[in-house]
């Protein structure tokens, strides 16, 4: 879960290889590659950053990602702008997916150099549908949803209070864009970089891979210590995602080769992609075995958080219980789409989940190897 909490399984955990000693400091940017640069933003969260990536164009920068709408953030590209020794401006701003930590500067950015926002169609048209929330009060299927998870009246009306903040996270954005679409070759300055699409963290995610320079810009879909965020929402209650991040990886591991240098958003860059997608599944897979035996008598989604994460959760911290409520709820509805647990509804209109049976291993869902 990107939160800022390690993979509990140490055990899947793969010996990868870090090439740079630390990453860049504040205001300033590091070369990963040729004409590739790394800069590092602050995130007011466990998590307390997020990388983004300024790639040498033909009349300036290409920028993949670009934080989250701050003061702090503000501050930070300042910086940026006052010590940068190549001086030519953003050409264009591409953004992997809606989250506010990646595109939260993007209006302000392609405002400031009239640059154009790239990005996948449902990512755009879901962050739009999500910024038109704001100041709206929290719609009763949301607070239905909730409910039915497990949480009691504080954290209840904490999710009230806090609806519709989404949008206090992100600039305005831009009014057009221009589309990504998978397995569409961009050419950004001298050379060619191919559009990945993944799912499961968010709904089209995009991944750039660049064949020459060997290089993966893999946003959240791959990350070297953590692993993604996989989450139900109340808009889409009965949503597989895990099922999509499953197919996800098993795409990246498909089409993208073992050489590359991999370029996350979170935490350092690293070599090793197919270790690390072959650790991040099984650690899933160990998870749903936690799972299946935790489920040999009835519980609540908010009740599986030690099996899935290896530690309990707090009401008080809202944010970190709303997305450990979206994970529990993505891995209780694969197993319960898979026909291993059966949900049940009680009279305060709770749903608990039992597998009927002594747990037991499903086949596990296989990776292919690499062509």
């Amino acid at each position: 879960m990107s939160d800022g909490l390690e993979d509990i399984d140490a055990e899947v955990r793969p010996k990868l290889e870090y090439p740079f000693d630390a990453p860049p400091e504040r205001g300033r940017v590091l070369e990963v590659a040729p004409g590739i640069h790394w800069l590092r933003l602050p995130l007011p969260f466990a998590l307390n950053h997020i990388n983004l990536w300024a790639i040498a164009d033909d009349d300036g920068w290409a920028l993949v990602d670009t934080g989250l709408r701050s003061d702090d953030t503000m501050r930070v590209w300042r910086e940026l702008f006052a010590n940068a020794s190549d001086p030519r401006p953003l050409t264009r701003v591409f953004v992997t997916h809606m989250h506010p930590d990646h595109i939260g500067m993007a209006g302000w950015l392609t405002r400031k150099f009239g640059a154009r926002l790239w990005m996948t169609r449902l990512e755009y048209l879901t962050c739009r549908t999500m910024v038109a929330d704001t100041g709206r009060e929290a719609p009763a299927d949301g607070i239905g949803f909730y409910r039915r998870a497990g949480w009691g009246p504080e954290s209840i009306e904490s999710y009230r209070v806090r609806f519709g903040n989404f949008g206090k996270y992100i600039h305005t954005l831009p009014d057009s864009y221009r589309r990504l679409r998978d397995g569409e070759e961009l050419r950004i300055g001298a050379h060619t970089w191919r559009v990945v699409v993944g799912n499961g963290h968010s709904p089209e995610h995009a991944c750039f891979h660049c064949p020459a320079l060997k290089v993966l810009i893999s946003g959240d879909q791959v990350l070297p210590r953590i692993s993604s965020n996989v989450s139900v929402y109340p808009t889409e209650p009965d949503a597989d995602p895990m099922a999509d991040w499953y197919a996800s990886l098993a795409k990246v591991k498909q089409e993208v080769p073992d050489d590359v240098l991999v370029l996350p958003s979170h935490n350092e860059c690293f070599r090793g992609l197919h270790a690390r997608i072959d650790a991040l599944k099984q650690g899933q897979d160990r998870a749903f075995e936690r799972l299946r035996r935790t489920l040999a008598e009835p519980k609540r989604a908010i009740d599986v958080f030690g099996a899935l994460f290896g530690r309990s959760i707090s009401e008080a911290d809202v944010h970190l219980l709303g997305m450990a409520t979206g994970e529990s709820i993505a891995c209780l509805n694969h197993l319960v789409l898979r026909g291993e647990v059966r949900r049940e509804t009680d009279a305060n209109g709770v749903d608990w989940y039992r597998c009927p049976e002594p747990a037991r291993s499903a086949p596990a869902q296989r990776i292919a190897p690499a062509s």
